[in-house]
């Protein structure tokens, strides 16, 4: 009877270690389980998806340090393709300097007051030209703030007789400033000048 009693107790101590190990197995699979999927949905928060001419397009978020250097030239090369490229259409020259005054400061504005007191845009809807902007190659500084650049493009009027192409060197200074739908890159450029703006070529169009 006693060894009947020994057996039985035997046998709730072996169930007991069993239970105990699968319970700990269970807790240790929820465990593993919710650790990855963490990460899986931390990994997935850091991908965006975008539409873009009806194709679906992956973006990777990233720190804004990190991407300081690629967005800052962007916001350049924008506000130069719209300060410079302009079509001879009073409203059209408006639209266009008008969002790139959005880019930068006063700088940019007493730049263009001064262009537009000179009668060159004017001249542009009056002779029916057409001057474009390509930008080469950008120099920034990104170890010092404000971050200094230097801008070279080349620029082409293209008259009724002629094409004429220039070599366009700009300068200035950008800070941080708040993103918005008129200033996506959150930049303002500062003490903008023109250094040199010189003819390379030109061309007869033999009209």
């Amino acid at each position: 009877m006693f060894n009947q009693f020994k057996n039985m107790d035997e046998t709730f101590r072996q169930v007991r270690r069993v239970s105990l190990g699968l319970i700990i197995a269970c807790i240790a699979i929820c465990g593993m389980t919710m650790y990855f999927s963490f990460r899986q949905v931390s990994k997935s928060s850091d991908r965006i998806y975008i539409l873009a001419n009806g194709k679906v397009l992956e973006a990777v978020s990233a720190s804004r340090k990190d991407n300081v250097p690629v967005e800052a030239r962007d916001h350049i090369r924008v506000f130069h393709e719209l300060f410079f490229s302009l079509e001879p259409d009073e409203k059209a020259i408006q639209a266009s300097i008008g969002k790139a005054l959005y880019l930068a400061d006063l700088s940019a504005k007493k730049l263009y007051d001064n262009i537009k007191e000179a009668g060159y845009l004017a001249g542009i809807i009056s002779g029916n030209m057409s001057q474009r902007v390509e930008v080469d190659s950008i120099q920034l500084d990104p170890n010092s703030y404000p971050y200094h650049f230097r801008c070279y493009a080349t620029e082409t009027i293209t008259r009724a007789s002629s094409q004429t192409t220039r070599s366009l060197i700009t300068e200035g200074w950008l800070r941080h400033t708040a993103r918005y739908e008129n200033n996506p890159h959150g930049f303002m450029i500062e003490k903008f000048q023109v250094v040199s703006n010189q003819d390379i070529k030109v061309e007869n169009r033999g009209l």
